[in-house]
């Protein structure tokens, strides 16, 4: 066995420890459904199949029925994030601005179909927000706690190679998947 896949197994076993502690901690009522996948949600910045079968188990509620809460609320996501979250917004101003097409540009420099929100390396995290409060730079683009005004094409290529050469520079790796 390799020191990789040790090190994968004890993560998961210490991840599905963590998540255990968390679910006792709530009764066995269904009203607890939204504050538990919140709570794990925070913990792992998603929901993996096997907490989502944790919780299942816990509160007696079928596994269909929480993929159906799950996949209903834009908070939750059943995929990792990648290491770099990237936010366009969509609010009236971004969008009059051109942030639609800001973000067509964007999905297609990072080779993502429209249908997937994570880069295949892990490094990017794309989603659209209704509004960052920030009218005044629109349109605007946020990137981990940074906020990017007046973005146009020439500027969303220049963030992601920023990006891209810090990963590569502090050699952070991707966030790790990890399925029961």
């Amino acid at each position: 066995m390799s020191i990789k896949t040790v090190y994968k197994e004890r993560l998961k076993a210490s991840l599905v420890k963590s998540i255990e502690d968390v679910i006792r901690k709530y009764d066995k009522s269904s009203e607890n459904l939204i504050p538990l996948l919140q709570e794990i949600q925070k913990r792992l910045g998603y929901l993996p199949r096997w907490s989502l079968e944790l919780v299942s188990d816990h509160l007696r509620i079928a596994l269909s029925k929480i993929y159906g809460v799950a996949t209903f609320y834009h908070q939750f996501s059943l995929a990792p994030p990648g290491l770099y979250t990237i936010q366009l917004c969509m609010g009236t101003a971004c969008h009059i601005k051109g942030n639609a097409d800001n973000y067509k540009f964007l999905m297609n420099l990072l080779n993502l179909n429209p249908d997937e929100k994570t880069t295949k390396d892990g490094l990017f995290t794309v989603t659209k927000v209704r509004c960052l409060g920030c009218c005044s730079l629109a349109p605007v683009m946020k990137v981990g706690d940074d906020i990017y005004g007046r973005v146009d094409f020439k500027s969303i290529r220049r963030i992601i190679s920023k990006y891209k050469a810090e990963a590569k520079r502090r050699k952070i790796a991707p966030p790790i998947s990890i399925s029961k």
